[in-house]
This record gives C-alpha cells, structure tokens and sequence, in this order.
C-alpha cells in the first residue's frame, strides 16, 4: 500500500504519540512531514506551550476549505484498567485500540489521506486545501485555534469551508454531523454572610440562608425554548462550598460555581442580567466572576451541509442527522467569522473513557467521505 493512503498505519502513528494536553508530542511534525510531500506551505504557531500548525496548498482562485482539529488528548485514567497500553495503538480484528483513536487521531489520519489521494488524482483543481491543528482543544482552549484564527484575520486570509473532524457519529459512521454547538457560561458565585456563632444568630447573617431562595428560583427558571437546532438553555450549579467545618459556626461566606448551556435564543448578556436578578432578589451581598467558554454557534444551510448529507446519502445510504448536542469544540471559534462548518467524525461512544477504540473500516469509509467532501466543494465533479 502506497503510505500516503495508508490510514490506519498514520493513526497508529499519531496514537503512539503520548500527547495529553497540551503536549503535541511530536504528532504536528509527523502531520507536516506528511502534508509538505504534498507540496503544503505548513507554518507552525506555537502560543505558550500549545503548538498549532497551519498549512495550506493553493492552486488558483476558489474557496479556501479546512480540515480542523487537535492532536491532543486527554490522560487515560488506570492503566490496569486499560485492556491494551493506550499508547500502543494495538489492532484486534477491525479495532483500533487507544487514547486519541475516536478523539481525535483517527480522523486526523484520515483527513491526511483523503488529502493525498485527491491531490494525486485531481492536481488542477480550483481553490486552496488547507489544516489547522491545535494541541490545545482538550484543556484550556486560550492558545490554539482562536490564536491562529486571529492570526489568519489579521493576514486577510478568510475560510470558506471547514470540516472538524470531532467524533460526532452516534451509533455507525455518519449518522450525526454537528452542525452547531450550545454556548458554554461559567459563574463562580461568592455571597457574603457574617460568621457568627450558631447560639447568635441575631449577631450573624447566614449567606446560606439568603441564596436558599435563589437557588430554587434559579432551577425552576425557564431561560428559553430553544428551537429547531437547540435545546432549551439549561443551568446547572457543579460545586457548592459553605462552612468552616465546626457545627456551631455560622459561615461568614458561600461559593457556588454554576453553568448555562445555552441556545441560540438567549445571549450571554441577558443570561448575565437575568441571574443577578434572580439573586438578588434575597441576596444582599454577592458577586459573580464570569467567564464565557463559548458563544452558540449555528451553520446555516449553504454549500457544505447539503454536500455532505448528499454524500453520506450516496457512500453510506443513511440520512444523517443534523445535531448541535454535546460539549463544546474548536468549531465556536472558527463558525462564528463567516465560515460554513460541520463537525464529521468517528463513533463518540468510547471517547474520554479507559479502552478508547474505532472501528477501522468506518476510518477508511471516513477518509473516502473527507476526500468526496473535497471533490465536491474543489471541483466542478
């Protein structure tokens, strides 16, 4: 087999990389050794200590499409709960064994070998190919794809087309591509009380006591409906913390850290405005530290979304499903500067647990997707 088609030999490669995040291992060069033999320009742009890699092959006027995603991955967990070594990228039958083979290697080597074969078959097509891969995806997200798509702004360089290769399939390749994502907000909540012994109560002001209404109007409170493509915003508290830890002391503060996914229907301002109210409605004294991880986002229908439903139509013979569920992903920083974008990966059932694993025939069928979603948004085929 030719190695620029060779898929499952590349994931095994990229697996073997031990790269938690937000290491890169050397998996960004193996991706540059790769993508330079195909006559790429690759620029490597490291922020910090998160690499990113940018490469593109032009060939004449025409869209700008991008293959999206990270090389990092998240810790293992027990390693003697493990069937195989994570890193060992062990192949039993039509498995793929370990960290990175659903989230998101595989699809990394897909991506490379779709690539490769459609440049050796269709040299003059129209438009520019091009990467963009971060180490940074799966901690803090502050020094990868936002920092490269600032840099590409700054340069005037605008995407088209973008195809991040996040695991979105549900229960066989291509039944769910994401076609957006909810936004994500974080509230850490500190209401201050005055401590105070438990026999006083009088000489004291309970921060318990005082957020206990709020608490209930918060979880009863309908923040929208969402609608076609979203679920309604949802709130949820993840940590409460109150207490010196003697029983006859009356706390003098309480933290609480809380979350909105939120739609398309409501804006992080009006979430923002809405919960202090809410709170301070029985609160005296309170503040709330914000931190917005990232704003909804949606495709709405232009070129890419009905060429890929078309071409999983045609490949697969199923009718994918348009989703916008799950966590967050590096598309909210790509989608919201104009860019039509789908995420299309592998089955997710596996991803973050111990025995991470892909089947290997749906990785090959992934990259002949990868490589018809080229053909058709490249080409006049």
């Amino acid at each position: 087999m030719n190695f620029r088609y060779d898929t499952l030999g590349l994931a095994r490669r990229l697996i073997q990389e031990e790269s938690v995040s937000p290491a890169d291992g050397n998996c960004q060069q193996i991706m540059d050794d790769f993508l330079s033999a195909l006559g790429f320009t690759v620029e490597h742009m490291p922020f910090g200590p998160v690499k990113n890699l940018w490469a593109s092959r032009n060939n004449g006027s025409g869209p700008l499409l991008v293959f999206a995603g990270h090389t990092d991955v998240v810790p293992p967990g027990p390693l003697e709960e493990w069937l195989h070594n994570p890193y060992g990228a062990v192949v039993e039958g039509d498995t793929l064994h370990g960290r990175g083979a659903a989230d998101m290697k595989g699809s990394l080597a897909a991506m490379l070998t779709a690539a490769a074969r459609f440049i050796d078959e269709c040299p003059d097509y129209g438009g520019t190919l091009g990467f963009l891969i971060t180490s940074d995806e799966e901690d803090k997200a502050v020094d990868g794809t936002v920092k490269v798509m600032d840099e590409l702004q700054r340069r005037g360089e605008k995407i088209d087309y973008c195809v991040v290769g996040e695991p979105s399939s549900t229960m066989k390749l291509g039944d769910v591509i994401r076609v957006g994502r909810r936004g994500s907000l974080n509230g850490c909540l500190t209401v201050r009380g005055v401590q105070g012994h438990v026999a006083y109560p009088q000489l004291a002001r309970n921060p318990i006591f005082e957020f206990a209404p709020a608490l209930g109007d918060l979880a009863r409170e309908i923040w929208d409906n969402g609608n076609d493509f979203f679920p309604a915003t949802s709130f949820q508290i993840s940590n409460i913390n109150a207490g010196t830890g003697a029983s006859n002391v009356v706390p003098g503060e309480l933290s609480v850290d809380f979350n909105f996914r939120f739609s398309t229907e409501s804006s992080e301002a009006e979430l923002k405005a809405r919960t202090e109210a809410i709170i301070g409605r029985s609160v005296s004294d309170f503040s709330i530290k914000w931190h917005l991880s990232g704003p909804p986002f949606l495709t709405e229908r232009g070129n890419l979304i009905p060429a890929v439903q078309e071409i999983i139509r045609q490949m697969l013979n199923i009718e994918t499903e348009l989703s916008t569920s799950g966590g967050t992903s590096d598309g909210r920083f790509i989608a919201p500067r104009g860019v039509e974008l789908i995420e299309l990966g592998p089955c997710n059932a596996t991803i973050h647990k111990v025995n991470e694993q892909t089947s290997i025939k749906e990785l090959h069928q992934l990259s002949d997707i990868y490589e018809r979603i080229i053909y058709s948004l490249l080409t006049d085929d």
